[in-house]
């Protein structure tokens, strides 16, 4: 599968997450699907609502947040099609605690900020069976 975004959602992706930074910070992906395609035309931060001393390497999203953007998409004919968030100064791949909290059919955006400035990005899909995520094309188009 494909994923699309155009360059200044990435580009305010990243201003938040550098913002995070030296925690994790993320936030909804807000799109839709055709076929094999997704089309990422919205974002939604989220606060990162894991306890303080372990928001460097953990981030938390209450469920409320969740149903408020679900619902807000819904309404404009769109639906939730991934979450995306930072790894402060480590590699933009998944990690356990991700495989473990991932949904399938999703796309995963990982950034690695390293030293508050983004390093590198990648996009990352959950199998079905949930047994390992792998690595999905990610398309910056400009407006």
């Amino acid at each position: 599968m494909t994923t699309t975004i155009s360059d200044a959602l990435q580009s305010r992706m990243h201003t938040h997450l550098q913002g995070a930074y030296p925690n994790e910070g993320g936030g909804l992906l807000i799109g839709a699907v055709d076929g094999e395609t997704i089309t990422i035309t919205d974002i939604a931060e989220a606060e990162n609502t894991f306890p303080d001393e372990e928001q460097f390497h953990r981030m938390g999203v209450p469920p409320t947040f969740w149903a408020r953007v679900e619902d807000d998409a819904d309404e404009r004919g769109l639906q939730i099609v991934g979450f995306y968030h930072s790894h402060p100064d480590h590699p933009a791949q998944p990690s356990t605690y991700d495989l473990a909290h991932a949904f399938p059919n999703l796309a995963y955006i990982i950034v690695s900020v390293q030293g508050g400035q983004v390093d590198h990005v990648n996009n990352w899909r959950l199998r079905e069976d949930r047994s390992q995520f792998d690595a999905d094309d990610l398309q910056v188009e400009s407006e």
